[in-house]
């Protein structure tokens, strides 16, 4: 099955969205592919004001948030996974949700100076 995050996430943001109330996303910037202001970045973790009127063309689906928005009156785009957000919350009362972000493992590199393991290639033998 495909993860439910999402669809919670969707969830929530429109709940709050239609009590009147400020949703607010607390996003993992150590994730992949996450495009934030990093100068607000605060233990590896950001703040996003994601409400309509914080934000230009606001687009959440089943992968990725995305929208522009000013920081210190500057425009930028922002765009992460759904799964690097690790809470929504109204701003307003701290109603809302956290997940479990996932963690990634880096890419594996080669240790220097270690020999190449022989693989063994398939054969084929004879059986009486």
């Amino acid at each position: 099955m495909t993860p439910n995050q999402p669809y919670l996430l969707r969830a929530f943001y429109d709940w709050i969205i239609d009590n009147g109330l400020t949703p607010y996303m607390v996003v993992d910037i150590n994730f992949p592919h996450v495009q934030v202001p990093t100068q607000f970045v605060n233990d590896g973790q950001i703040v996003l004001n994601v409400s309509p009127s914080a934000c230009v063309g606001f687009k959440m689906d089943a992968e990725w948030v995305e929208f522009q928005a000013r920081f210190s009156g500057k425009p930028m785009t922002v765009s992460f996974p759904c799964c690097a957000v690790g809470a929504i919350y109204a701003k307003e009362n701290g109603a809302g949700s956290v997940f479990t972000v996932p963690e990634t493992d880096p890419p594996q590199q080669p240790k220097k100076n270690e020999p190449d393991k022989p693989t063994k290639k398939p054969g084929l033998r004879i059986v009486k």
